[in-house]
């Protein structure tokens, strides 16, 4: 018997990385997972990955930053597998580095539109049918950014640590409603998202291995286990937590 067994489960960015751990982890554990991304060839192969190992899963494009666009992602959901029971947020995007004088504006509100207020709207939409379903699990990606901060990065850390706040706001709003809320925070984890700063994995570990005092950076099943628990009914009374999955990093 599956931990997430008669569940349904949204996930944004699921194409790959934490996400698309965690959707490959959910359904094997028994839920129908529609797996959300703007980019749909990274969501199919997710679905494939999904299919191949006799699990249940679809495909779905969705822009968080679009209100129009989150809503059909629940509505979809809600449509293919009859209910939605669990949201997972994962969509982010990795801003130019730089301080709040050099930071361009239109970087810093692309930065919020995504990581922040694409959460709020995910929320906004799928929150209702959770409540419809007799209740359920959100749980959203933040930081351990979220807790602590690094230079030339005011827009990153800014946006994770109100994913935090927004995450407690609607655990309180929505528990009597049977709704829990918390936040997911990871250390460094080896996904394609850092590349894009360090251009490769040896030269990711090299700079910040050293940061995280359990000696390794975190794996993208290292955040789709944390984020089971928080799917599933053995964190029951969990809610507006953010839980930090981070080898260590925040306790230096």
């Amino acid at each position: 018997m599956g931990r997430l067994d008669g569940k349904a489960a949204l996930i944004t960015a699921a194409a790959g990385g934490i996400a698309g751990a965690s959707a490959r982890r959910f359904a094997a554990e028994g839920a129908a997972v529609l797996v959300c991304d703007i980019d749909m060839d990274g969501a199919e192969r997710t679905v494939g990955d999904i299919a191949a190992a006799g699990g249940t899963a679809r495909a779905r494009h969705c822009d968080v930053a679009d209100p129009e666009s989150a809503a059909a992602a629940v509505e979809a959901a809600v449509a293919a597998f009859g209910a939605v029971h669990v949201l997972m947020n994962g969509a982010a995007i990795r801003e130019p580095t730089g301080n709040v004088v050099e930071l361009d504006l239109a970087d810093w509100e692309r930065a919020m539109r995504v990581n922040l207020t694409g959460i709020f709207l995910m929320c906004k939409y799928a929150i209702p049918r959770i409540v419809d379903a007799g209740g359920g699990s959100v749980i959203n990606v933040a930081s351990q950014l979220g807790s602590v901060v690094v230079p030339d990065r005011p827009a990153y850390v800014t946006s994770k640590a109100a994913v935090i706040q927004l995450s407690k706001s609607m655990a309180l709003d929505f528990a009597k409603a049977n709704v829990r809320v918390n936040s997911l925070s990871p250390g460094a984890t080896e996904t394609g998202r850092l590349l894009a700063h360090y251009g490769t994995m040896e030269a990711v570990r090299r700079a910040l291995t050293p940061l995280h005092p359990i000696g390794r950076l975190g794996r993208p099943e290292d955040l789709a286990d944390a984020a089971l628990y928080l799917a599933s009914d053995e964190s029951a009374f969990v809610t507006g937590h953010d839980l930090i999955v981070d080898g260590g990093y925040t306790a230096v």
